[in-house]
């Protein structure tokens, strides 16, 4: 309830010029965010590249997107920034990697066929060791989701911290308990339709896993990546597994 609440009544305080800052009301009481905020209530960094962008490709000094699709489609001689990004091209490395993205880091629910820029962005950043303003990301992300229809609350236990910083009330509200997606351990490759058969990760969906990628792969491309419409990209029975990229992204997570 507090959570709706939240977004019900957010609003962006900043000015193009200033650093990006938001604005809500919980119980009367007025909360106040912006990277530097989040991060201490958090105790976390706010340091890195502090950018966002969803439509867009980053513009980043000494960097170009071929750089960034390169490590997810490596056997691809025809990358090029406007194409189609889809997920069923993924090793499973990187097929876990976006799970976490969008379960986790930047959570607006929707359809998971697709690799958005930013999402792809922030792949390259934890692979390559490039640190970014995840607090930023955060903010951003909120904005995102008061913004859109079809889109999930993100954060409800980030924003239990921030209701406690601002000493909000929090009795008599009723606690919700984490899904078992959000537990990472042995079962979540199985949930996500992927299998070990004989030592090599295989692609087996369930039926309905088909179906709902089948379906989002129809879709029609976002404006941005309409200038080339993608080819019909085979189905990847096999993904091969780099231990470098899954023990960066271990390193990552701790």
């Amino acid at each position: 309830k507090l959570v709706k609440e939240f977004y019900m009544n957010l609003r962006i305080v900043s000015s193009p010029n200033e650093e990006f800052a938001l604005s809500s009301s919980v119980k009367g009481q007025r909360i106040y965010l912006d990277a530097r905020i989040l991060a201490s209530i958090l105790h976390i960094p706010h340091t890195g590249l502090y950018i966002f962008e969803h439509k867009k490709w980053m513009e980043v000094e000494g960097f170009h997107p071929n750089e960034i699709l390169s490590i997810p489609y490596p056997n691809d001689p025809n990358i090029h920034p406007n194409m189609a990004l889809t997920t069923n091209r993924l090793s499973v490395d990187h097929r876990l990697l976006h799970h976490l993205i969008v379960h986790q880091f930047l959570p607006t629910g929707g359809g998971y066929a697709k690799l958005s820029r930013m999402q792809a962005f922030l792949m390259w950043c934890i692979l390559s060791k490039i640190e970014f303003c995840f607090p930023l990301l955060m903010l951003k992300t909120m904005v995102r989701a008061f913004s859109q229809k079809k889109s999930v609350l993100p954060f409800g236990s980030i924003l239990t911290k921030v209701f406690q910083h601002h000493q909000i009330q929090l009795e008599g509200e009723i606690a919700t308990k984490l899904k078992k997606e959000d537990t990472y351990n042995k079962s979540t490759m199985n949930r996500m339709g992927w299998k070990k058969q004989e030592g090599i990760w295989t692609y087996c969906p369930k039926v309905d896993q088909m179906q709902r990628i089948a379906r989002e792969e129809q879709e029609e491309n976002p404006p941005w990546e309409a200038q080339e419409e993608a080819q019909p990209a085979q189905a990847q029975a096999q993904g091969t597994s780099s231990s470098t990229d899954f023990d960066r992204m271990m390193e990552f997570m701790r």
